[in-house]
C-alpha cells in the first residue's frame, strides 16, 4: 500500500459513499437557493447570497475530498498479521521514559475513525510516518510540534478488526 493509498474498511466506503451521494442530490437544492437570493436583489449587501455561496463553496469541497479518497482507497483489505506496523493496524505503544504510558490507536484514515471510538493517526502525521514498518519491541522517534523529539517503542501491531 503506497502513502497515497488510503485504507478503509468496508463500512467507512459505505458511509463516505453515502455521504458524497447526498451531497451530489443537494446540489440542485443550493443552486436554486443562490438563484433565489441573487434575485432578491444588490449582490453586495445580501447576506442570504453569500451565506449560500459560502455553504456551495463548503459542499463542493467535501465533495471533491471524499472523491479523492474514494478513488485512492485500498477497501476492506485487511493488513497481514505479521506485527509490521501498516495502515489498517491497530498499534499499541509506549512513550520514552513511562512505559505506563501506552496509547492503542488505528493506523489509517481520519475518516476511519469518525464514528468510533478508537483515536485515529494518519500515516502521513509524524507519529504514523515513524511507526511505519516499524515492530514490535522497535524504537522509534518523531518531531513534536514545539520542535522537541519524542521516542516511542512499538508494543503491539494487529489488524484492525472493525
Amino acid at each position: 500500500m503506497t502513502s497515497s493509498t488510503a485504507w478503509l474498511t468496508q463500512e467507512a466506503h459505505d458511509r463516505l459513499k453515502k455521504e458524497l451521494d447526498d451531497l451530489v442530490a443537494q446540489r440542485p437544492v443550493i443552486a436554486a437557493e443562490i438563484n433565489d437570493r441573487r434575485e432578491e436583489g444588490d449582490l453586495k449587501e445580501n447576506g442570504g447570497y453569500h451565506a449560500a455561496r459560502d455553504e456551495q463553496a463548503r459542499q463542493e469541497e467535501r465533495i471533491r475530498k471524499i472523491q479523492e479518497l474514494l478513488r485512492n482507497a485500498e477497501v476492506g483489505v485487511r493488513p497481514a498479521d505479521d506485527g509490521v506496523v501498516e495502515q489498517g493496524m491497530q498499534v499499541t505503544i509506549s512513550y520514552d521514559g513511562d512505559d505506563d504510558d501506552q496509547e492503542t490507536f488505528l493506523l489509517g484514515n481520519r475518516e476511519e475513525g469518525a464514528h468510533g471510538s478508537l483515536q485515529v493517526y494518519s500515516p502521513q502525521s509524524p507519529l504514523g510516518a515513524a511507526i511505519l514498518g516499524a515492530t514490535p519491541g522497535e524504537n522509534r522517534e518523531y518531531l513534536l510540534p514545539n520542535g522537541r523529539t519524542q521516542k516511542v517503542t512499538v508494543v503491539a501491531a494487529t489488524p484492525f478488526a472493525g
